[in-house]
């Protein structure tokens, strides 16, 4: 059984993005591991694996656009199921 259920990916496009600063929020507010916060500050990918994408995806979004989104159970991919 995993701990964090939900392979968390997408690209946050905007102005003045700080991977640290998304990094730190992510890290103190959302429960959850593997988290990669990397780029420049007009794009960021975020990697992140959590219970609850659909709060890292709002947070996400108050920060640019959101694109190239995906989100895969990775329980049922363990089972040999498309996630």
């Amino acid at each position: 059984m995993l701990d964090f259920k939900f392979d968390t990916q997408l690209l946050i496009e905007g102005q003045g993005l700080s991977e640290d600063d998304i990094d730190a929020y992510i890290s103190q507010h959302f429960a959850g591991d593997c988290l990669l916060a990397v780029g420049d500050e007009e794009l960021i990918k975020i990697h992140f694996h959590t219970n609850e994408p659909w709060k890292v995806l709002e947070y996400c979004a108050s920060l640019g656009e959101i694109h190239d989104i995906v989100v895969e159970n990775m329980e049922r991919q363990a089972e040999g199921l498309s996630g």
